[in-house]
């Protein structure tokens, strides 16, 4: 059984190299926001799996000769600009799309001016962007570099030429390698690659030559996703769920096994269920999600996590630029309202549980218990043990040792998921304990 959903689940897609973010410290109660998104939503084309809030501007178009998106740069200016500035500077941005280079670097560089004008960019923090293959050259990079990006998540997805043209993705494999050796020219220390596994026609040897070629280019960080068939995407009209010519679940399983076996013989840590890094390069502004930490969201179709309180922006261009000025005139982001308690502790376990550490049951104890009750822990204990005797949940005590379920009880200080087993039936553990505690 593989839990597609769940292992494959992207939070809204940079580190300088070492993250200093303690794992054993519980940084989700942690309130002053240090990480900002922002929202690119521009690509030339929508690939056939995509369902992110995206708009097409076609192969020609980019920031240098497209009034549409010099305008949303306007707009995300106005948008940042209704934040009052704090003591507490941002040690994360993270520029996501659509095709966030599909902007100028003057366009760019504006951008992190305003950040930082009215929240403050920390010395050293991690500036990252998502790049297309064919979307940049040289001197765009260098453009980039001098704004300040520090870290690059290529969109690769596939080293198969087919594969790519099925996806609708608008890059071959040799513009792969051509942005690859832009990336080495600029002396970019931090690049991240993206592969998609599960792709219609996909076959276990292709995805293997796709994780050899991706690991040949010596990436600091790897994002390996399992398709998701999106509702009202192209691939939704074209497939039905474990049809050909889609990999079995069988197979999707056996897929996500043979990135984990491949890339951790390659020296890569499977720190997330999706993500793999060399040794001090795991994304720290990714880990603000799955630490559940508060961040800024800004742009179209972006999420805020700001004092307790999720707020997303509309998936469209023209609804979002009338929920701006709506804003903007009252002085303040409208919507949202604050997550209730027991919403935030399963939204803490479910992050949680993405991570390979896991979960600390003493942090969730401080944070949760007074409003969530004191039975808490033993209700988290009393519905994984079954699963810590099946070896798909890990307990450990404070010291790091494992402990057997019979063994465990008083004695837990930390809970995670089994590497691969766990992480394959992610869903089926997390549903039990949402039930457990809804």
């Amino acid at each position: 059984m593989f839990d597609r959903r769940f292992s494959t689940e992207s939070i809204p897609k940079s580190n300088r190299e070492i993250s200093h973010l303690d794992p054993n410290v519980p940084h989700f109660e942690e309130s002053s926001p240090r990480a900002a998104y922002l929202h690119v939503p521009f690509c030339r084309r929508r690939c056939f799996y995509c369902d992110f809030p995206v708009s097409v501007v076609g192969d020609r178009r980019h920031g240098g000769n497209s009034s549409t998106i010099e305008d949303y740069v306007d707009a995300l200016c106005r948008e940042i600009g209704m934040f009052a500035s704090h003591d507490v500077p941002l040690e994360t941005l993270f520029f996501g799309g659509g095709t966030p280079s599909l902007l100028t670097a003057t366009q760019l560089d504006r951008l992190i001016d305003t950040v930082g004008e009215r929240l403050g960019i920390a010395t050293g923090a991690e500036i990252s962007i998502e790049m297309d293959p064919g979307t940049f050259d040289l001197a765009k990079l260098q453009g980039y570099r001098a704004a300040g990006v520090n870290r690059i998540s290529l969109g690769v997805q596939a080293f198969d030429d087919d594969l790519l043209q099925k996806c609708g993705r608008s890059h071959s494999v040799a513009e792969i390698y051509t942005a690859v050796e832009l990336l080495r020219q600029a002396q970019v220390a931090n690049f991240s690659l993206d592969l998609i596994s599960g792709l219609p026609h996909q076959t276990l040897d292709s995805w293997q030559g796709s994780l050899e070629a991706a690991i040949a280019l010596s990436p600091h960080h790897l994002s390996v996703y399992d398709l998701i068939v999106e509702p009202k995407t192209v691939f939704d009209r074209y497939y039905q769920p474990g049809s050909t010519p889609l990999p079995t679940d069988e197979t999707a399983a056996q897929m996500y096994q043979l990135a984990q076996e491949t890339l951790t013989a390659a020296g890569y840590e499977h720190y997330e269920i999706s993500n793999y890094a060399r040794p001090g390069y795991a994304c720290r502004h990714n880990l603000t999600y799955w630490k559940n930490l508060p961040y800024y969201g800004f742009g179209m179709g972006a999420t805020s996590y700001l004092n307790t309180q999720r707020l997303t922006r509309p998936r469209k261009l023209r609804e979002y630029y009338g929920w701006l000025a709506e804003s903007v005139a009252a002085g303040s982001p409208v919507g949202g309202a604050p997550t209730p308690d027991d919403e935030q502790l399963l939204e803490a376990l479910m992050v949680g549980f993405r991570l390979a550490e896991g979960v600390s049951l003493p942090a969730i104890d401080r944070q949760f218990s007074r409003t969530c009750g004191s039975e808490t822990i033993a209700r988290i204990w009393q519905c994984l043990t079954p699963y810590v005797r099946a070896r798909w949940v890990v307990a450990t005590d404070a010291r790091g040792n494992v402990l057997s379920a019979d063994a465990a009880e008083g004695k837990v200080d930390r809970l995670r998921l089994s590497d691969p087993e766990g992480f394959l039936v992610s869903n089926t553990i997390l549903a039990a304990l949402f039930e457990s505690l809804g």
